[in-house]
């Protein structure tokens, strides 16, 4: 069963629109996204390869954890049922900033979110085919090398800025 989600308009405001995710990316409908990167008390950064089953971007890297926002869902609530859902965690996320993102199979809003993960990570195996925690230095070196998606890699990019900015 496809997703339902809502339409937003290019300030990220809800236009009362129900639709399926599957409706919005093929029109290129506007709608929200939200992803955390989770570190771990070391400060190591999960990244995850997605299980060749799920029907966007199989078997490709992410950095972040994530999914569509339901309908009536906030970017927060959206991004604590995802980690739920693809890892087994139970945390809230931090919201660190929501951006326009043009990269990948339509545009969307896209809220990146930050969780510290002390718990153990029991991945769902039909989303989650491998994961590991990496450094910085080793993230950055496989997103070179590793077939990460197009949200990874942008997501990616403005997290490392937003925490420059922020220290």
């Amino acid at each position: 069963m496809d997703e339902l989600v809502e339409r937003v308009d290019d300030q990220d405001r809800v236009l009362g629109a129900v639709v399926s995710r599957r409706q919005a990316v093929r029109e290129g409908w506007l709608h929200r996204v939200a992803v955390t990167v989770c570190r771990d008390e070391r400060g190591r950064i999960l990244v995850h390869r997605r299980s060749e089953h799920v029907s966007r971007f199989p078997g490709f890297y992410e950095v972040e954890v994530g999914g569509a926002a339901n309908v009536g869902e906030s970017y927060e609530q959206a991004a604590a049922r995802e980690l739920a859902e693809e890892l087994g965690i139970r945390v809230l996320p931090r919201l660190l900033f929501t951006f326009l993102n043009r990269t990948g199979l339509s545009p969307h809003w896209l809220g990146v979110h930050e969780a510290v993960v002390r718990d153990v990570v029991v991945p769902d195996p039909d989303e989650v085919a491998w994961y590991g925690w990496l450094s910085e230095p080793e993230l950055r070196s496989a997103l070179v090398k590793w077939r990460f998606t197009p949200d990874s890699q942008e997501a990616f990019r403005r997290y490392l800025a937003f925490r420059t900015a922020r220290s």
